[in-house]
């Protein structure tokens, strides 16, 4: 019988959802996408997920199993083969910001002005010039753009703390 076959467990309650057969996705982009792939046997426990997965706005969508397990196989494949080698890593590589680029961005400023103030008069007594915000934001910018090329040179699309030079370290 081979409607009775196992497609996939429910994301909930665990039980089985057999090919043919219906089940529920979440609407939400991130929970039905090929790394989460949450599919639930009801409503009920599609409604158990959202609590949990923080949602604003979702919904249940109906959908129909696989009705053959060469299907499913066929589905996956792709998904099955990722995982064997270790998962597909993207580098991204050789991707800087182009000159007319840098001119565009904001040249806001970066810093909380009053705390910088707060922290100069409480460390030394001292008051604080209109012109040392643009100063300050000025080496944040560098800071965040040296970060910005080091996480690119990982092949990382993520600025971590690693990437961020320590205060006793800089230039």
């Amino acid at each position: 019988m081979e409607n009775q076959s196992l497609w996939r467990k429910c994301s909930t309650c665990k039980k089985d959802i057999l090919l043919n057969q219906k089940y529920y996705e979440c609407s939400v982009s991130t929970c039905s996408g090929q790394r989460t792939g949450y599919v639930f046997c009801t409503v009920t426990c599609w409604e158990a997920h959202v609590p949990g997965a923080r949602h604003r706005d979702a919904a249940a969508i109906e959908k129909q199993a696989p009705k053959t397990a060469a299907a499913t196989a066929q589905a996956t494949a792709p998904v099955a083969a990722q995982a064997a080698v270790g998962g597909v890593r993207r580098i991204i590589a050789g991707q800087s910001a182009p000159s007319s680029f840098s001119a565009s961005l904001p040249k806001e400023v970066l810093v909380v002005v009053s705390k910088m103030k707060d922290y100069i008069k409480a460390r030394a007594d001292m008051n604080t010039a209109e012109g040392t915000k643009d100063i300050i934001s000025e080496h944040i910018r560098v800071l965040c753009d040296d970060a910005i090329d080091k996480a690119r040179a990982e092949g990382r699309k993520t600025v971590l703390e690693r990437d961020f030079l320590p205060p006793g370290k800089l230039k």
